[in-house]
């Protein structure tokens, strides 16, 4: 029998966290233990009722809810979920507590119409699921911003990246170790509706490398990091050396669409042994079958670890661990002469 997952909403609208409460008890194995209306009652609740994940409202007043995850992420981690509003101010608030550690950020539902949560419990039942063991880390255990390596005599190696929107703390990690001159990087990050033009927004302020949203047609670079658009296209390379991007208007893979395993098998099609993957899901749908294409082609491939943490290189039968911190420096000496 599976365990039940203890959740404590907080939010401070009464009727959102009736909506959000009432939709999480629809959810096998989940049981809501409290509702609180901010940042005071839910401390108190964490110590009295010690929830397994918390969902909390980005827009509060007093401490809002981007102050209330840094303290959570700071002094006592745990897995977070955001519900946030759908304004471009909102996006880039989501970004910044995905960034600060939440695993994922969901669009307020704006009614309660059965339709808009079916799709919010649904997507919520698999977030739930894997948020247990989701790995943490405080706020505080490394830079908002690493400093940038320096410049790197690049190997002509293609670098292709998948994760979701628990990926954007490490995204920020390994992005904002890379230099200027970083390999040409394609990016599938599943994101909710308007967030990877924020996520691409903030890192390319942030970085040193040129981040972009990817279109169709066009050139990979050295320098530039591709972020593949939402919406109804997959993302795939069509040829390497000198090979340019292209959108694919297919059905869903593994559920997912742009999907992280389309992109990697694209990419041991195309680059093979002259390519650099790096899966940042554990035990997701999508990107383990785009993995075992990238191995059975000999690209090496940086994968997590499993619940010990960390991360696992791997090469045809050889494999090597590497933890966090060091998976940027890893990951550009793969791509380096």
């Amino acid at each position: 029998m599976a365990a039940t997952t203890k959740v404590l909403v907080v939010d401070d609208s009464l009727t959102m966290r009736a909506l959000i409460s009432g939709a999480l008890e629809r959810i096998p194995n989940v049981e809501v233990v409290g509702l609180a209306d901010g940042a005071a009652e839910a401390r108190a609740m964490v110590e009295q009722l010690k929830p397994h994940v918390m969902t909390l409202d980005v827009e509060m007043p007093g401490m809002s809810g981007i102050e209330y995850l840094a303290e959570i992420m700071s002094t006592r981690p745990m897995p977070v979920i955001m519900f946030s509003t759908r304004t471009t101010d909102g996006a880039a608030e989501s970004i910044e507590a995905l960034r600060l550690g939440a695993i994922d950020c969901f669009p307020k539902p704006r009614v309660a119409a059965p339709a808009e949560l079916d799709v919010i419990i649904a997507k919520l039942g698999k977030r739930l699921k894997a948020a247990r063991t989701a790995a943490l880390r405080s706020a505080t255990a490394a830079p908002a911003v690493p400093v940038a390596a320096g410049p790197i005599d690049w190997n002509g190696r293609l670098l292709a990246v998948g994760g979701d929107a628990s990926s954007t703390a490490a995204l920020f990690e390994i992005f904002g170790a890379f230099p200027a001159n970083c390999p040409p990087t394609v990016v599938v990050q599943h994101l909710g509706p308007g967030l990877v033009e924020s996520m691409v927004a903030q890192l390319d302020e942030k970085v040193a490398p040129k981040v972009v949203v990817a279109t169709d047609g066009m050139a990979i670079e050295q320098g530039t990091i591709y972020f593949a658009p939402s919406g109804d296209h997959h993302l795939i390379v069509d040829s390497w050396p000198a090979g340019k991007l292209r959108l694919l208007p297919r059905d869903p893979v593994a559920g997912e669409r742009p999907s992280i395993s389309l992109l990697f098998a694209a990419v041991a099609k195309a680059a093979g042994a002259n390519a650099v993957g790096v899966l940042l899901l554990d035990g997701s749908e999508d990107g383990g079958g785009g993995m075992k294409a990238m191995l059975g082609a000999g690209t090496y491939v940086f994968s997590p670890a499993g619940e010990g943490g960390g991360y696992t290189l791997a090469r045809n039968m050889v494999t090597q661990p590497t933890t966090r911190d060091a998976l940027p420096g890893g990951i550009l000496k793969m791509c380096s002469k």
